[in-house]
């Protein structure tokens, strides 16, 4: 531990400023005007981790944004530890709502402000520092491989032809991701599970042109008030999805591990506070820390139609649109639910409309074992990093390629976080605290040290 924290200290001047570096690059996967910007991220990452001391280094072509490839292989005979993450970023819209540019990093009250800074770029380049500390300090105890992907964004959908056709590339015993949150330096946690996804765009269509409202209104259905109308249906009184079969593959958890999951420290006076609002909506019969890790969710993540510029301009909108997400649980399929929204949201349309509904990406959920010996390395590790025990969670998320590497490496997952729910993930002004930052550089050689010896233990 000492040798960890004296070359954290020693450098971490230097491992900021080149995480600073990293965030300048505008690598926004989901707009085609950052093309150029994507691939420069995708660079300079490879060149990073060759600097690290990494072999084999390699920006891998898909048909989308490439994949960057890294290894070092000490030994064949010991345990392969496979390192994921994603180079790639959320648009920064809105951003008149940032209280500095999204892309030019800086520190205010012990955080890193930027697009990125803790989704996934603060998160991933961790890794590559420590995978580097351990090389300068000859500690390395078991070989790395690392896949840095630059599609996460846009659902990863060249990731599984990549990783079908690199599987002996790949080959590893562990996946370790640190994309995900703890609850706080204070009270480490590692999370056990993920929701699944299913992500889709809606169009409603009534005239074949935008009309006059004075003219045509009160003749001609509006489509955006019926899209309002279907989207609202969606919901019952107590907060319930109405899908038709949505929740038949849901399982209920059992009182003992509700009560287990609700141990986790949480203020919701608090929780309001930090979200700005006066009251918290969902689901009835479950708690928060339920409804946001354990139950499956519909949620509209944007919606348009008609005039939005400046001023007035009196139209009957011939379109309108939305896009909706559904995160999934245990046993719920992504394609599956998909189907189910389909037949029901083109039933409940009425005749003087017509619906178009379009599948953009999914990804299916995932619990990882506890009694693993990946696991239980995560745990010693966080343990020995922070002086307690680290709390295990359900995250709210998505990541798709989790129960990918499952499927085509028969290898299961190690979810690792080091940022937090309050972050900003996906919203303006997204940071990662300096702390944290360190603290995971701090950890992660403590989670190979314990994962290879509890290997050749066992």
């Amino acid at each position: 531990m000492q040798n960890i924290k004296q070359y954290i200290a020693d450098n971490k001047q230097r491992f900021l400023d080149e995480l600073f570096e990293l965030l300048k690059f505008p690598s926004v996967s989901a707009d085609p005007k950052y093309k150029a910007d994507v691939l420069s991220t995708a660079a300079y990452v490879a060149a990073k981790l060759t600097e690290a001391g990494a072999e084999h280094v390699e920006v891998c072509a898909t048909a989308g944004y490439p994949i960057v490839f890294g290894e070092k292989i000490i030994d064949p005979a010991l345990p392969t530890v496979l390192v994921y993450g994603h180079y790639d970023v959320q648009p920064p819209d809105p951003l008149e709502l940032w209280e500095t540019p999204p892309f030019e990093p800086v520190i205010r009250d012990g955080k890193i402000f930027a697009r990125g800074a803790c989704d996934d770029k603060g998160q991933f380049y961790m890794h590559v520092k420590a995978f580097e500390l351990m090389i300068e300090t000859g500690t390395l105890p078991c070989n790395i491989k690392f896949m840095i992907e630059g599609e996460e964004e846009v659902g990863s959908n060249n990731l599984g032809i990549f990783v079908g056709a690199e599987k002996e590339r790949l080959k590893a015993d562990v996946v370790l991701i640190s994309d995900t949150a703890m609850i706080s330096l204070e009270h480490p946690s590692l999370e056990t599970g993920l929701r699944g996804l299913t992500y889709l765009e809606v169009e409603v269509t009534g005239p074949d042109r935008d009309l006059h409202s004075g003219v045509y209104g009160g003749a001609v259905a509006n489509p955006a008030t019926i899209l309002a109308k279907m989207i609202a249906s969606l919901h019952d009184d107590q907060n319930r999805i109405t899908i038709p079969g949505f929740y038949d593959d849901v399982d209920d958890l059992s009182a003992a591990e509700r009560d287990a999951l609700n141990q986790a420290p949480y203020d919701e006076d608090a929780y309001k506070a930090d979200l700005g609002v006066n009251a918290l909506w969902g689901e009835e019969g479950y708690t928060t820390i339920e409804r946001t890790g354990t139950r499956p969710t519909l949620e509209v993540n944007g919606i348009w139609s008609g005039y939005i510029g400046e001023g007035a301009k009196t139209v009957l909108p011939s379109k309108a649109n939305a896009k909706i997400s559904m995160r999934l649980v245990p046993h719920q399929q992504s394609g599956k639910i998909f189907e189910l929204f389909k037949t029901h949201f083109e039933k409940i349309a009425p005749p003087y409309v017509k619906v178009k509904i379009t599948p953009h990406h999914g990804g299916e959920p995932v619990v990882t074992p506890t009694d693993s010996i990946a696991f239980r390395a995560a745990e010693k590790a966080v343990e020995e990093a922070f002086g307690k025990k680290p709390i295990p969670t359900r995250g709210g998320g998505s990541i798709p390629i989790v129960s990918l590497f499952e499927q085509e490496l028969g290898i299961k997952t190690v979810l690792m976080g080091f940022g937090l729910d309050s972050d900003n993930l996906h919203s303006p002004n997204e940071k990662f605290d300096v702390a944290n930052f360190y603290k995971g550089i701090e950890t992660i050689p403590l989670f190979h040290k314990y994962y290879a010896a509890l290997m050749k233990a066992n």
